[in-house]
């Protein structure tokens, strides 16, 4: 049986190829990964404040707000000032924002089930089942707050 942390490294290497290219394939939109996560996250949430999206996404805010202003100049992203604190900005999705995140969605959507064709339902079951307790573990872990 492989080591495994080699496992980890595969499918973290495997996924991430699939996912940094999903913006190119599908949309034809030149964003980087990252770029792509935040449209998810902000389409997630109602109004999410740019510290809320950056905590979720573990990126230190300089290096978030750098690629919420590219975003912002692509039309894709637009921000504005919370009410109840002027200081905080809120982020939304733009019509254009909406489309183009739809469409990374959609494409990822169709590869995650054309990977889990693959298994039997019984094992879709069992992945699924164990992702989901992995990623808890990961969270209730902290392994990366130290």
């Amino acid at each position: 049986m492989e080591e495994l942390r080699e496992l980890f490294q595969k499918f973290a290497r495997n996924f991430s190829m699939l996912d940094a290219t999903s913006c190119s394939r599908c949309c034809g939109e030149d964003l980087s990964l990252i770029q792509s996560h935040i449209l998810f996250e902000v389409r997630r949430r109602h109004l999410p404040s740019m510290q809320e999206v950056a905590n979720a996404l573990g990126v230190d805010v300089t290096t978030f707000s750098r690629q919420v202003k590219a975003l912002v100049e692509m039309g894709l992203v637009q921000t504005t000032q919370d009410p109840n604190d002027r200081r905080v900005k809120l982020l939304s999705l733009t019509e254009k924002g909406q489309d183009i995140e739809r469409q990374i969605s959609d494409f990822m959507n169709r590869a995650i089930c054309k990977i889990l064709d693959r298994m039997t339902p019984f094992e879709q079951h069992v992945v699924i089942s164990s992702l989901s307790l992995l990623n808890t573990a990961v969270r209730e872990a902290q392994i990366w707050s130290r």
